[in-house]
């Protein structure tokens, strides 16, 4: 097992990542097409970091149109061996306000539009969603926050819609109706590729304003959420930093099996298996495409 290499996504508002040393920005080619952006690697206190803005530097590609598996694999290919995701939400609880920061342990996929697995006719695998993210990456997360004073909720579940609209009340009201304690656009099938690829995974639900369930929601101003959004950037940014001592020197795979995921998922036979998705694959599953 190699050591950690940390990949951060970042959501709106996080576009870059301080206080990294010996940064570039470079192209990662994809079998799956172009990512976001190009990846920035980098050191923080010598822990090997990548970035990559989620939408783009400058925000250029939206939730829909983002290419997920591109991205995924692109980090793969980096060396990436855990990944948090961090997002800006909407709330769905009184008890959420906004800047809050919720470590989400669960989500609900209500997207439509989007391609949501590496695999496909030719090579099939069902890796396990049960538990969709990494808890040894949310223990370190929770720490982190502690350390550096900001105020995050652990667990919670994350509804994830299509977009780019946000919700209607209806809605709104159904999605608290079943329990959900954030909303957001681009968690899913983020985690699902993640798990798939064999990589620890774990959230960070930035909360820039309620829902429009709120009865008070209609009074915010833009302008107060950019405000929020901004802040949540500072605080995102600081947190990374925390949470960088807390995933260094790992020598063994992640004990919640992040990194065996494949073990047991793939069930399409060697011999029936298509070559050129056996060659897409080489990153994200070549792990247990090359053992058998």
């Amino acid at each position: 097992m190699t050591q950690p290499v940390l990949g951060i996504i970042g959501g709106s508002g996080v576009y870059d990542i301080d206080g990294l040393t010996n940064t570039q920005w470079r192209k990662v080619d994809s079998p799956f097409g172009a990512p976001s952006d190009e990846l920035l690697f980098g050191e923080l206190d010598g822990q090997k970091l990548v970035f990559l803005p989620r939408h783009g530097r400058g925000h250029r590609v939206p939730p829909s149109e983002l290419n997920f598996r591109a991205n995924v694999d692109a980090l793969k290919r980096a060396g990436v061996t855990e990944i948090v995701s961090v997002s800006a939400v909407g709330s769905l609880k009184e008890e959420l306000p906004p800047g809050t920061f919720v470590i989400v342990d669960q989500f609900i996929d209500r997207t439509f539009a989007r391609t949501k697995s590496f695999f496909e006719s030719g090579l099939v695998a069902h890796v396990s969603m049960a538990h969709p993210v990494c808890g040894r990456l949310g223990d370190a997360i929770e720490a982190a926050a502690a350390e550096a004073g900001i105020v995050a909720v652990r667990g919670g579940t994350y509804l994830v819609m299509e977009g780019p609209q946000f919700s209607t009340q209806a809605e709104s009201n159904l999605y608290r109706q079943w329990g959900c304690d954030v909303i957001g656009m681009t968690n899913m099938p983020e985690a699902k590729l993640a798990r798939e690829a064999e990589m620890c995974y774990a959230t960070v639900a930035m909360v820039t304003d309620y829902d429009c369930w709120h009865p008070d929601h209609d009074a915010v101003t833009v302008e107060q959420v950019v405000k929020v959004l901004l802040a949540n950037a500072d605080r995102a940014r600081a947190l990374v930093k925390a949470i960088v001592p807390r995933i260094g020197g790992r020598t063994t795979p992640c004990a919640k099996g992040c990194h065996t995921a494949l073990e047991h998922a793939i069930i399409t036979h060697p011999g029936t298996r298509d070559p050129a998705l056996v060659a897409k694959l080489d990153a994200v599953a070549g792990r247990v495409l090359k053992a058998t």
